[in-house]
């Protein structure tokens, strides 16, 4: 099995893995803003502001929380009750999806 580099549990209820050769590939060639970010994409899986379903697939969540300014997001696929992240980013704004979850204030 290929090394994780981390495993987190969601408020849904499934768990978001990401191993560290496809956590390299994001800060490295996709997203580099999160490079020494991984702490704070954990708790974007763990502790989120906000999860919306994807409009274009319903397997795959979008995890939003605020960080200063932007929000961070996660984008993980749900398959056979587990889950594995997709990608990760800071944005400006919250993607257009069905709320799946919003945290208690």
């Amino acid at each position: 099995m290929r090394e994780l580099a981390f495993e987190v549990e969601t408020p849904l209820g499934f768990t978001v893995r990401c191993t560290r050769a496809h956590w390299a590939f994001i800060v490295i060639q996709k997203h580099p803003a999160m490079s020494g970010k991984e702490a704070e994409l954990r708790r974007v899986l763990s502790d989120p502001d906000e999860i919306r379903r994807s409009r274009k697939d319903p397997s795959v969540y979008l995890f939003y929380r605020a960080d200063t300014r932007r929000w961070l997001c996660a984008v993980a696929r749900r398959e056979d009750g587990s889950g594995f992240l997709i990608t990760a980013y800071p944005t400006d704004a919250i993607k257009a999806g069905e709320i799946l979850w919003t945290r208690s204030r």
